[in-house]
């Protein structure tokens, strides 16, 4: 494959997973856990978010999803290798977030920190996932 369709295939594949897991955090952020948030927040949650940092975030974690999950889980051709990959990713990033707040901030809850940290294993692994059905089709084509 040469390059320029190689970065096209991977710019899908990022696509694929970034839509699969904004659409799940939005769910989760908007009507799921909004609540729980909101609770364990109080005043420290912004009524809109800031949405340049936001979508920092996004682009910035969907591509280590990409680069550190899914490219080597399509290398391998093992949807298990980019679940567990994702999962992990996620875990170690939402862990260092949720930790460091532990650690450094007055009345950042325990119980936030765990089922965030939960959350954004299990999303990063379906978006990983997602990401890599969608690399072995776009491959098979």
């Amino acid at each position: 494959m040469n390059p320029p369709a190689h970065l096209a295939k991977y710019f899908l594949v990022y696509l694929a997973a970034a839509l699969v897991f904004c659409l799940l955090d939005f769910v989760w952020l908007a009507f799921l856990a909004k609540d729980f948030y909101q609770s364990q927040l109080g005043n420290l949650t912004l009524a809109q978010p800031r949405l340049v940092p936001a979508a920092a975030f996004y682009i910035l974690y969907l591509f280590g999803l990409l680069v550190f999950a899914i490219v080597p889980a399509l290398r391998q051709r093992h949807w298990e290798t980019a679940t567990f990959l994702s999962a992990l990713l996620g875990l170690i990033a939402y862990a260092t977030y949720d930790l460091s707040n532990l650690a450094t901030l007055k009345g950042w809850p325990v119980s936030l920190a765990l089922i965030d940290i939960a959350w954004g294993t299990f999303a990063s692994a379906v978006a990983g996932t997602a990401g890599y059905f969608v690399g072995i089709f776009i491959n098979e084509r």
